[in-house]
């Protein structure tokens, strides 16, 4: 139970450092290359496999 808690923990910040550096980036391929990373993360942070 708590090695779950933990792993979203992870997940979460990791979506957190993503979605910063999508906004920061100024090339829009960078952007949709964060988009594509960002999807599965999310997927992840909701246990949706």
């Amino acid at each position: 139970m708590i090695i779950s808690w933990i792993y979203w923990v992870i997940v979460v910040l990791v979506i957190l450092l993503v979605v910063r550096c999508l906004y920061e980036e100024k090339s829009l391929r960078e952007q949709l290359v964060a988009a594509m990373v960002l999807i599965p993360l999310v997927l992840r942070a909701l246990f949706i496999k």
